[in-house]
């Protein structure tokens, strides 16, 4: 594979060419003035990122690091968002080694937008498949400064269903009760209501015996009060 430079230089260009200046300043408003737009709309993106991985494939597991990088330090967030679509879409290919590499994704130009996906869609997958490797990262990550690795802890296993080892969830969830961090009070109910729709007497009974933040408890019965 050609190095990494090379590799994203076509998806910089397509990127640059979708761009509409127009649509930036409300993009920017949206996220509270933190990034740069270049002003393309999700499925935009989305389009330029399938045309450039068909002409070009995903990256494999030896270059993915530096392709990532390369994306991350681009000044406007569509390059950030594209480098998640298509981590997102090589799971397959990663190795617990990119652990390391989605920790500098989330605690790099940290917000919703992109740790979200690496959190559900990235470690999720790797912690599925090698699941002693990431016990590993979630004991360091659970006790971090960085509530969005904090946060990342609560949503990995997101998608798991009845695979979710509700042990650790719980233990996670009780170790953040009575933060004021809205990221980490959302993420809590967001973990319960998604299990909910796998386990809700579960959940409920959790609920009930814990003393959630009230953001906490809305989100986690959110579901099961619009059944």
């Amino acid at each position: 594979m050609p190095s990494a430079k090379t590799y994203v230089k076509p998806l910089l260009v397509g990127l640059r060419e979708a761009a509409d200046s127009a649509q930036a300043p409300a993009m920017k408003k949206y996220m509270r003035d933190q990034f740069e737009y270049l002003g393309i709309k999700a499925p935009a993106r989305r389009s330029v990122v399938n045309t450039f991985l068909k002409e070009h494939g995903n990256p494999d597991a030896a270059s993915m690091d530096d392709v990532m990088r390369s994306l991350w330090s681009q000044p406007e967030r569509e390059y950030q968002y594209a480098a998640v679509d298509i981590i997102e879409k090589g799971t397959s290919v990663l190795l617990p080694r990119h652990l390391e590499l989605c920790e500098y994704m989330i605690c790099t130009k940290s917000w919703w937008d992109t740790v979200d996906g690496v959190a559900i869609n990235v470690v999720g997958a790797i912690c599925r498949r090698h699941p002693a490797h990431g016990r590993r990262f979630i004991k360091s990550w659970r006790s971090s400064d960085d509530f969005w690795l904090r946060r990342t802890t609560l949503l990995f296993q997101l998608k798991y269903r009845d695979e979710t080892d509700w042990d650790l969830l719980t233990s996670l969830i009780r170790e953040n009760l009575g933060s004021k961090e809205f990221f980490i009070n959302k993420a809590i109910g967001w973990a319960l209501r998604e299990h909910s729709k796998t386990d809700s007497d579960r959940v409920v009974r959790f609920v009930e015996s814990t003393a959630l933040a009230p953001l906490s408890r809305r989100e986690a019965l959110k579901w099961l009060k619009l059944k």
